[in-house]
């Protein structure tokens, strides 16, 4: 590789000076995802173009000095970290959460189809606290910080208030019903006649199915955000998943990730707070990485179109809702 080298030294500044260009360096060609094990120079792109959008003195020429060279597309390259810091304006993709709350990703900036007014998307775990239909843990106005309190969000970081969300149902809980009360007081009394420290519980059935699980937050001020999603841009249109899609996201964990739709149409089984197992119908599921702290995340296709809600995942596989049950439930509207 040292010939490489000698001729990088002297070469660098003129392939850095080439037009969407962002770096240079010596390693092995690539033929798709397999090394070839031939040395080159590797020269990143923020965007690969196509020939004819590029000006021909900009091109990256096959060699350099007799050397190979291999040109492979790297994005914007930021500092990490970037992601769970404050931000004015912020954009779609960065930490944000409810007050008592962690940390998730800021989804989208929408509006509200009655009022016209902007408002930021997300998931109820991370702007209403996961609040559920048994038990209310956020209300109507509390406030929402950006970057989330995990990430050391404070008062004064607030970016707005929680204006809607759909309350999760969790699919069994304790009953507040007289008669159930009374019989698992008494059960609780006999039980305790033969072993001591227990406790008899009845719990009630949910049949409702959840579909989504998503929330609005009003805003402080539009000029605290802008809607273009970081590192993506500016999305298309709506549209729906399908299996084999390939789906991409911009969140705060992970950043921007991509992936394949594996399924549609699916219920499965999701662990929310404290352990608590809740079963969500129509969901997508794709092999796209995510971690904790994604959940918000808006997940498009290759073309920007938005197809759905990032909310669960697991060390594989991603879920998430699909838009237009989002659009339906919180009333919104992309523009």
């Amino acid at each position: 590789m040292d010939q490489y080298f000698r001729v990088l030294k002297k070469s660098r500044g003129k392939i850095l000076g080439l037009k969407n260009v962002v770096g240079v360096g010596v390693g092995y060609k690539y033929q798709g995802d397999e090394s070839t094990g031939k040395t080159a120079f590797i020269v990143y792109v923020e965007e690969k173009l196509a020939p004819a959008d590029m000006s021909r003195r900009h091109m990256v020429p096959p060699q350099i000095d007799g050397l190979e060279t291999d040109v492979v597309e790297i994005g914007r390259v930021r500092m990490l970290g970037i992601r769970t810091v404050r931000a004015r304006p912020c954009q779609p993709g960065v930490s944000v959460a409810h007050y008592k709350s962690t940390a998730g990703t800021l989804g989208a900036v929408v509006r509200d189809k009655t009022t016209n007014q902007l408002m930021i998307l997300s998931n109820n775990h991370v702007l209403a606290n996961g609040s559920s239909v048994q038990e209310v843990r956020a209300r109507t106005g509390d406030p929402i910080l950006q970057p989330g309190p995990y990430d050391g969000g404070k008062p004064d970081d607030r970016i707005g208030t929680l204006y809607r969300y759909v309350p999760l149902v969790k699919n069994a809980a304790k009953s507040d019903c007289p008669v159930a009360m009374a019989v698992s007081a008494a059960a609780t009394w006999l039980l305790n006649v033969v072993k001591n420290d227990y406790e008899v519980r009845i719990y009630k059935r949910f049949k409702t199915e959840n579909t989504v699980d998503c929330a609005l937050a009003k805003l402080d001020s539009i000029e605290a955000v802008e809607s273009s999603i970081m590192d993506i841009g500016d999305i298309g249109g709506i549209s729906e998943a399908k299996p084999g899609d390939k789906v991409q996201k911009s969140g705060r964990t992970t950043a921007l990730t991509r992936g394949v739709v594996k399924s549609i149409g699916t219920t499965l089984q999701v662990e929310m707070m404290e352990g608590e197992k809740i079963w969500f119908s129509d969901q997508v599921v794709t092999d796209m990485p995510s971690q904790p702290g994604d959940s918000g995340a808006l997940v498009l296709k290759e073309n920007r179109d938005v197809v759905g809600l990032l909310f669960a995942g697991s060390e594989r596989l991603t879920v998430f809702n699909r838009i237009s049950n989002v659009i339906d439930r919180l009333a919104i509207k992309f523009s």
